[in-house]
């Protein structure tokens, strides 16, 4: 449990933040996917790009712990 915590905090903080860069910059209401404009809500993009930026930041924060790991563990 505790390294679920060391993953899944500090990747909530840096989603956030990245969630707050990028929509700073990009307005959801004029993202396009394949050229296609995005139907879906404003809400649901904030969401699904706040959950997206949480797994990249994760899945980073797992491969750090991951790699940190001393060597008599393996």
């Amino acid at each position: 449990m505790q390294r679920a915590i060391w993953v899944l905090w500090p990747s909530f903080i840096v989603a956030a933040v990245a969630e707050m860069a990028f929509f700073a910059l990009f307005d959801p209401g004029e993202l396009t996917l394949f050229g296609q404009p995005l139907e879906v809500s404003r809400t649901a993009v904030y969401s699904i790009g706040f959950f997206l930026f949480w797994a990249f930041a994760a899945a980073s924060s797992a491969l750090s712990l991951y790699l940190g790991r001393d060597s008599s563990r393996r």
